[in-house]
């Protein structure tokens, strides 16, 4: 036993100690001048992913560096925890967190058009794609990223504009530039999935009495317990519809602008996060509202239009991307009432689908800036990129991650605002990204068609060339 922890605490040493490759806590990349996130969040943050005090213990006089792995094991098996040996789960985000997707990348799919969104399915075992050339593909990743369906879309308008696969991961729905919502049933024997020939690709029409194709649909997400659909429009508008009763049931007038983004707060259905191009986040109550098109509060601070937003899931904080070139981090307990202070005019003109963003712009703040942090670096521009927290099982939470028009991922620090790691491999605007639940395994999608796997430490497989083709259109949107 002496002899087994004296040679444990030398390879403690020189881990935590050295150069280590491939670890958050150790990268070389230079930092930006960041103001540390509130308190509250911070401490929020550590409690998911820091370990036990005790364990901590173990390395003396180094309480800011993480607990070796090594150290970790050789705690956990002296229970230094009072756990009876196992790992709390901010000891295992500790362990896991700490090693970042960013190896490779290794090919999932090369396809001929651009891909426009790309999500793991919450357990992981699923994995969903969706291209300008109406096709979607689920892969089954427990089985070797296999094709288990391919659905050829109906009454595609212009791109598939977002996927939602439902809590049993029974049904997928996807969305375009109009008003009717097509559901599947992932369920089915077949692989090929063409609307209305193979299978019925049902259509929910969100129209209401409106009638025809009025408008489209940018944005859409199942609830938790899969009996209704959230969705963002471009009529400024967020639709609630009920699958058990297969019927709208409920229409807002949201924005001034075109509703890009929406989502569930919680599991509970009852609070939904929206952003838009009239550079607004908003949260809706659905137990109270005081009047119609009346949310329970607005948060200002984006100078540029909102393209998505994430929740923790915590019913409290929530991310959101934007024009403007940054990621905001929100506490909802901080939002105003109204809009008093938004900003509704420029000194400058700029469309983000074709323009650089302007370097005038780039160090404005909003006057009443409501966030909790902003993280800058990647870039937004010609379509609406994503960004999300890490999984919380494997994380905690502890990092920021988003695609960007410079054709990389970027990943972030929340409490610190570092840029941990960038992952470089596609030649076209990477517009979504998916960090799997568990393990640490990344998926980009690009417009230049690739989708392709990070991981840590790899697979073994000699990671993908850089793709030589490229799509030829000269304007994005």
């Amino acid at each position: 036993m002496g002899y087994a922890m004296s040679r444990l605490e030398i390879e403690s040493e020189l881990f935590e100690g050295g150069d280590v490759t491939n670890e958050a806590h150790c990268s070389n990349r230079p930092e930006k001048p960041f103001r540390k996130v509130d308190h509250e969040i911070a401490q929020l943050t550590n409690l998911k992913s820091v370990p036990n005090e005790r364990l901590r213990q173990l390395v003396p006089g180094k309480k800011k560096l993480p607990v070796s792995p090594v150290k970790m094991l050789a705690g956990r098996e002296g229970n230094y925890s009072g756990r009876g040996g196992g790992f709390s789960s901010a000891d295992r985000c500790h362990m896991l967190g700490r090693y970042l997707p960013e190896n490779g990348p290794w090919l999932v799919d090369q396809m001929t058009s651009r891909a426009y969104v790309s999500q793991f399915s919450a357990d992981g075992s699923l994995f969903v794609a969706g291209f300008q050339g109406s096709n979607i593909r689920i892969y089954n990743v427990d089985r070797g990223w296999k094709v288990q369906k391919n659905i050829l879309a109906k009454s595609l308008r212009w791109t598939v504009t977002d996927t939602s696969l439902s809590p049993d991961q029974r049904h997928l729905v996807y969305t375009s530039m109009s008003p009717i919502v097509h559901i599947v049933d992932v369920g089915s024997a077949n692989t090929e999935s063409l609307a209305n020939v193979t299978e019925i690709h049902e259509g929910l029409d969100f129209s209401a009495s409106d009638g025809g194709y009025s408008f489209g649909i940018f944005s859409v997400k199942f609830s938790t317990d899969g009996r209704e659909l959230v969705a963002g429009s471009s009529d400024d508008s967020i639709y609630v519809y009920d699958l058990e009763a297969n019927k709208l049931s409920l229409r807002i007038g949201a924005h001034m602008a075109d509703v890009n983004t929406v989502t569930f707060a919680d599991e509970s259905g009852n609070l939904i996060y929206s952003g838009s191009d009239d550079n607004l986040c908003k949260v809706w109550d659905r137990r109270c509202f005081v009047a119609r098109d009346k949310s329970a509060g607005v948060l200002t601070g984006h100078l540029e239009g909102v393209t998505y937003i994430d929740s923790r899931g915590d019913g409290r904080y929530f991310i959101s991307n934007g024009k403007d070139q940054t990621i905001k981090l929100w506490d909802i307990r901080k939002m105003s009432s109204n809009t008093s202070c938004n900003l509704g005019f420029r000194n400058y003109e700029w469309d983000y689908r074709w323009m650089d963003y302007p370097p005038q712009a780039r160090d404005l703040k909003h006057p009443c800036d409501q966030s909790v942090a902003t993280y800058k670096g990647h870039s937004v521009l010609r379509t609406l990129i994503r960004c999300y927290f890490s999984p919380e099982y494997s994380t905690g939470q502890k990092y920021i991650y988003t695609g960007s028009h410079d054709s990389r991922v970027y990943i972030y620090d929340v409490v610190t605002g570092a840029q941990v790691a960038v992952l470089k491999h596609h030649t076209s605007p990477v517009r979504d990204c998916s960090w799997h639940p568990y393990d640490p395994v990344l998926v980009s999608s690009s417009w230049d068609g690739d989708l392709v796997r990070w991981e840590f430490p790899g697979s073994g497989e000699a990671p993908a060339p850089v793709s030589t083709k490229r799509i030829r259109r000269r304007y994005y949107y």
